[in-house]
């Protein structure tokens, strides 16, 4: 079976017996109501493209491609801007929209201030677990093969229908998890094309930790009412960008 579903298939495989022992495992003020387990069901994607890369480049390629968390270098100044400030200013412009509206969803746990602080280093890990297999190994793949703005999309499909169990054991409502899925598919979209303009899984994994620890230290905020705004600025990077034909291999 050729990627990409070689890919994902081992991905799910591997996740399953976290999936499966993840209501059973608890542990007390997590940040965003996530599960225990979840610190480890970051790795997977990992340790799936590891595997996979293993198995046709040697050690080799896995050490290539755990450096790319690292490869700042490829970051353009310019870029930095959309790596730091995407997180907070959608968390802001949510706070705000539910505000104006008077809307309330529910909320995360308040967590401790010792938490908070080692909450960046925590998350940069996971984030990292994450995205040297969703952007490290799949990314390219899935633009070769479907381009950038379909395979961002399939991207994002299967990323949120990954978390979906974990969605599920935290005890998200209806109206969170429907949300969630908006945040999850338009912010892969966000996130690929900030990949395109960048090259770099370093500026993902740091996108991706912003994001968490946003999300984290605004407990009234939950992720999944990200969502709406999330949107919009998907369609905003559609529209607004050249990248998003079928591309040439890349670069």
């Amino acid at each position: 079976m050729r990627f990409p579903w070689t890919y994902f298939l081992l991905v799910a495989a591997l996740s399953l017996p976290i999936y499966v022992l993840s209501p059973f495992v608890h542990g007390l003020g997590m940040p965003k109501n996530m599960p225990v387990l979840d610190a480890v069901l970051a790795f997977v994607p990992f340790a799936a493209a590891a595997i996979l890369t293993h198995r046709r480049e040697g050690f080799a390629g896995v050490g290539r491609l755990l450096r790319r968390a690292v490869d700042f270098r490829r970051i353009r100044p310019v870029w930095y801007l959309p790596v730091l400030l995407l997180g907070p200013v959608t968390l802001l412009l949510t706070y705000g929209l539910m505000r104006l509206f008077d809307v309330r969803l529910p909320g995360q746990p308040q967590l401790p201030v010792v938490a908070m602080l080692v909450l960046p280093l925590v998350f940069l890990l996971a984030a990292a677990g994450e995205e040297l297999g969703w952007t490290g190994y799949a990314a390219d793949r899935l633009r070769e093969r479907y381009g950038l703005l379909a395979g961002s999309l399939v991207l994002g499909v299967v990323w949120w229908a990954w978390h979906l169990p974990s969605i599920v054991v935290s005890g998200q409502p209806p109206v969170l998890v429907a949300l969630g899925a908006l945040t999850g598919v338009c912010g892969r979209v966000i996130w690929m094309w900030i990949y395109a303009g960048t090259r770099s899984v370093a500026a993902i994994v740091v996108v991706h930790a912003v994001a968490n620890v946003c999300a984290s230290y605004v407990p009234s905020v939950p992720t999944a009412a990200l969502g709406p705004v999330t949107t919009v600025l998907a369609i905003a990077c559609v529209l607004g960008s050249r990248r998003w034909g079928r591309p040439a291999v890349p670069g």
